[in-house]
């Protein structure tokens, strides 16, 4: 069960500290909220919370890879994922052989990865014609998403049993399948979830013997090899409990944080923690904070909003299609090769 919070005036005086710590010394605020891994809420699911499927009438094989007509207003898978490498599959932990099962899943039905920009920009370049996009989302930068290996002599490995290093892997044995995803970031979260690890110098073992200093190259590298940087909040805040000015200052604090590894990098994407929206619901794609310290304000503006669920998402090519309310499928049981096999099978999904 989470820890009582803090009102939230006294929320906002240690958040306003918070940004200036991030940004200056590098280190990340601890909070109530901060457990994503573990903590739960009214609006999150959880394993019982999952109504049994409903029995459904035969439906025909799916097509061959890339056989398919296409069907650009068809939808797209936007899957859901947390803590990688798991000893079991819970609601916000996946094992690393589900993982790669829904790899293999999604590839062998003809789905190549996209990012939500891409969807945004109706970029489906990497998608071959008779093809369907999904786009792979990692919530609340843990170490288990990317980690290293220490070679000595300065040489770091990306860790082939986390999240990236098995991206990394699965590029090589397919290289059709790009290097794209979008990764939703927390620069100050607990238990290591601040840019996938933050141990300190005093106690290096910590948070799989991820190292504070790692933290910026890692987002860099994200940058620089296709996948998407996306602001998650600095600590997983749930802002439906928040006035307006905190629930700006954690959103913008995120977006500062990411600046300060990639300068001048343009988030595009938020998603929003536990899928709770703030009072003021334009506050989760629109708003600015001013640091009291600097007088400095620092907006931001977001073209999508991610939710935390709610199944495969509408085309940009539907008329219906919202991007600051984009759907998803989380990564719960055999949720995610369920709703793969479905839409291939039924013709629901895009085809390029």
């Amino acid at each position: 069960m989470p820890a009582r919070q803090s009102s939230p005036p006294r929320a906002a005086r240690r958040a306003a500290a918070l940004v200036l710590s991030v940004l200056l010394a590098a280190c990340g605020h601890r909070s109530a909220d901060a457990t994503p891994a573990t903590a739960t809420s009214s609006s999150a699911r959880t394993a019982s919370d999952t109504p049994a499927p409903a029995a459904a009438a035969p439906v025909a094989a799916a097509p061959s890879a890339g056989s398919a007509a296409a069907n650009p207003q068809g939808r797209i898978p936007v899957l859901e994922y947390h803590v990688i490498g798991a000893a079991k599959n819970t609601l916000y932990s996946r094992t690393l052989d589900s993982f790669k099962n829904d790899l293999e899943t999604a590839y062998r039905l003809g789905y190549r990865p996209i990012t939500v920009a891409q969807m945004l920009d109706k970029d489906f370049r990497d998608v071959p014609a008779g093809m369907s996009p999904v786009v792979l989302v990692f919530d609340d930068a843990s170490p288990s998403q990317f980690r290293y290996i220490d070679r000595g002599n300065g040489r770091l490995d990306i860790d082939p049993a986390s999240a990236t290093g098995v991206l990394v892997d699965f590029n090589r044995r397919h290289p059709d399948w790009k290097l794209r995803g979008t990764y939703c970031l927390l620069n100050g979260g607990a238990a290591g979830h601040n840019f996938f690890g933050d141990a300190p110098p005093k106690d290096p073992s910590k948070f799989d013997g991820q190292r504070r200093e790692w933290r910026f190259p890692k987002v860099q590298w994200l940058a620089k090899n296709g996948f998407e940087l996306c602001d998650h909040t600095i600590w997983h805040a749930k802002l439906n409990k928040y006035s307006d000015a905190v629930v700006q200052q954690q959103i913008a604090g995120n977006l500062m944080g990411i600046d300060s590894a990639v300068p001048g990098y343009r988030v595009r994407t938020m998603a929003l923690p536990y899928g709770l929206w703030p009072k003021n619901r334009p506050l989760a794609w629109q708003g600015s904070w001013t640091d009291p310290k600097t007088g400095q304000a620092h907006p931001y503006n977001f073209q999508a909003v991610l939710e935390v669920a709610g199944g495969p998402a509408r085309s940009p090519y539907d008329p219906a299609f919202n991007p600051h309310s984009i759907s998803r499928i989380e990564a719960i049981g055999n949720d995610i090769p369920n709703q793969l096999e479905r839409l291939a099978k039924t013709n629901g999904r895009f085809v390029r």
